[in-house]
């Protein structure tokens, strides 16, 4: 009952710029088409390797879903048009008169106009942090190709009427608290967007001439903090500030704007780009690629269920459906896009009266899982920045997919960007430090193995590799239930970091019980009593297997290979058993032989760098 979609994100300038870029420098031989395809396959790969097993993991200008992306593309833009919530505007447009082009968004770079911005540049119409504003207020403007100053040259668009959703997003926010996955950054960040149009007038040297003119702008109020460095401007609607920037710019004041809702543009005229529906007569216009990528999932849902034989449209059932729920992994950098701007536009969907508690139907609005960012070596890195992180690839050089699987999910990153340090990649980790991504794989690869091959060995030298049967103790029964059940909650919270401690206790308990009451049985040569002690441990084992599966599929899979079980993998992984004792699974509990385990063999394995470490 669940469809697990992503892709990979082929339109857009950035990806324009880099293609173009490859191919000047000579690194790169075919047309963009090519080089989108080939990004999307080593995306695959790397997917493959991490044990990340999607439903469809697409791309939105490939194959199928390509043409089912821009079915859709069309159907939703002139359903918003319709419902009255787009508005065709009149914008410059940076060009450049040296190669007379105009210039994308990542061809042209400058300083992001947002007061308190911190982003290492800004682009055409949004900076590296993701903040909005119209291109005649990027600060320094320069074009990437000539690295002249740009011109600004009067293009025409399709935007959508954000401004106007002010009062139902507001309603959304209130609504968060109510989730389990409720994270207060996320709604603190949403609702800076949410503030009224504000502008900042530096004091320095400016307070005379600010107050010569402030009778010229439109109406308004002025708050003017003595221990601030800025006078704010605060206005009623967009336009007012609009018009208020232009009043100050005329008469060479120096200012910056805040955030709040402004029209989120739609189209654009990038060639390279998922093609606009002709509205109005305004033709040949591409559909920028932040919206389009919004509501990509659900192309790729429709996608998916055609792929396996049936009606595409049954993709209501998923997203417009109050029985179903959609949940979008992102990160603290996309709040903007996959909050204000992708609800406004899934309400737009319903009509002209759009609610933000959407009907049976009509378009649901996702429940947003927003992960703060991972600090490389303590610094924010990405690919655009001065500082470059490790590929998901260049990863697997020094650890395994199942060591960095459990160390992202115990990062704690629903909470605060925290460091990711490798001691392979962290040029101050002396010899004798320990390596902080091996944490949580040690609790795999020393822990949890050692329990397992114990019960699998003692089986094997005591009882010819058959699985002991009888009644599993209270306690351990109790125990395994309410770990399950906390298991549970935590998950339905996304609060992964503290499934990872949970597992970490459970485990480490299982062998505390198997050395503590093994070496009674051995020492009382007491095989009653042994055999009590293996039945309880495969259940801690069972329990523990299932639990962890999520996180390390690939040894947890061959913990059940080694099993032996007389059922279909999915039955035991089932939720619908998870508390069901190894025994359910056996069509003879009584005489069932687990696989012979050979010495020394490892069910959740280490780097070979790292082995190769140790017997240094």
């Amino acid at each position: 009952n669940v469809i697990f979609v992503s892709g990979t994100e082929c339109y857009g300038s950035p990806i324009l710029e880099n293609y173009r870029q490859l191919v000047e420098d000579g690194l790169f031989q075919g047309t963009i088409e090519d080089f989108v395809n080939s990004n999307h396959e080593k995306q695959k790969e790397v997917l493959r390797s991490y044990n990340i097993s999607l439903n469809l993991f697409a791309a939105s200008s490939i194959g199928r879903a390509a043409e089912i992306h821009r079915e859709f593309s069309a159907e939703f833009i002139r359903n918003l048009y319709e419902n009255g919530h787009l508005v065709k505007m009149t914008t410059s447009q940076f060009y450049d008169p040296e190669l007379n082009v105009f210039l994308n968004g990542r061809q042209v770079v400058g300083q992001c106009p947002i007061e308190g911005c911190k982003s290492e540049r800004g682009y055409a119409d949004e900076c590296s942090l993701g903040h909005q504003y119209m291109p005649s207020e990027l600060i320094n403007p320069r074009s990437t190709l000539t690295g002249k100053r740009p011109e600004m040259r009067d293009v025409t668009n399709w935007y959508v009427k954000l401004d106007k959703f002010h009062e139902l997003l507001s309603q959304w926010v209130d609504k968060l608290k109510d989730l389990p996955s409720y994270r207060s950054f996320v709604e603190k960040t949403i609702r800076e967007f949410l503030e009224p149009p504000v502008i900042y007038v530096v004091k320095k040297n400016q307070l005379e001439l600010l107050n010569e003119i402030l009778s010229k702008l439109p109406e308004h109020t002025i708050n003017d903090d003595e221990n601030k460095t800025s006078v704010e401007l605060i206005f009623k609607t967009l336009e007012d500030r609009e018009k208020a920037c232009s009043i100050l710019a005329e008469h060479s004041i120096r200012f910056r704007t805040g955030k709040t809702l402004v029209p989120f543009r739609l189209t654009g005229n990038v060639e390279w780009g998922v093609p606009a529906p002709s509205i109005e007569g305004l033709d040949g216009l591409t559909i920028w690629v932040w919206p389009e990528s919004l509501w990509a999932p659900i192309s790729f849902t429709k996608t998916y269920l055609e792929m396996q034989g049936k009606d595409k449209e049954a993709w209501k059932d998923w997203w417009c459906s109050k029985e179903a729920q959609v949940y979008q992994f992102i990160g603290e950098d996309n709040v903007y896009f996959y909050g204000p701007a992708e609800m406004a536009m899934f309400m737009g969907q319903q009509g002209k009266e759009p609610t933000v508690n959407p009907p049976e139907g009509e378009l649901q609005l996702p429940q947003l899982i927003v992960n703060n960012h991972i600090l490389f070596l303590d610094k924010k890195a990405s690919s655009s920045g001065e500082i470059k992180p490790p590929t998901a690839r260049q990863l697997l050089d020094y650890y395994t997919a199942e060591q960095l699987r459990a160390h992202f999910l115990g990062l704690g990153l629903g909470i605060r960007s925290v460091g990711f340090k490798p001691k392979p990649l962290n040029p101050k980790a002396t010899e004798k430090d320990s390596d902080p991504v091996l944490k949580e794989g040690n609790l795999l690869a020393n822990v949890f193995n050692r329990a397992v091959r114990s019960c699998f060995y003692t089986a094997q030298k005591y009882y010819d590799g058959k699985i002991p049967y009888g009644e599993i103790d209270i306690e351990v029964l109790d125990e395994a239930k309410a770990t399950i059940l906390e298991y549970e909650r935590l998950m339905s919270r996304f609060e992964f970091h503290q499934v990872m401690n949970l597992m970490d206790t459970y485990i480490r308990n299982i062998n505390k019980y198997w050395s503590r009451e093994i070496k009674i049985a051995e020492a009382n040569n007491d095989d009653n009593y042994r055999r009590k002690v293996l039945i309880n441990t495969f259940h801690m084992v069972r329990t523990a297997t299932a639990l962890m599966h999520p996180i390390a599929p690939e040894g947890t899979e061959m913990i059940l290979d080694y099993l032996n079980l007389d059922v279909e993998p999915e039955e035991f992984w089932s939720w619908d058993r998870i508390f069901d004792p190894l025994y359910s699974f056996m069509k003879n509990p009584e005489d069932h032989k687990h696989k012979f385990l050979e010495p020394r063999v490892d069910f959740f394995k280490k780097h070979p760098s790292q082995i190769k470490d140790a017997q240094a």
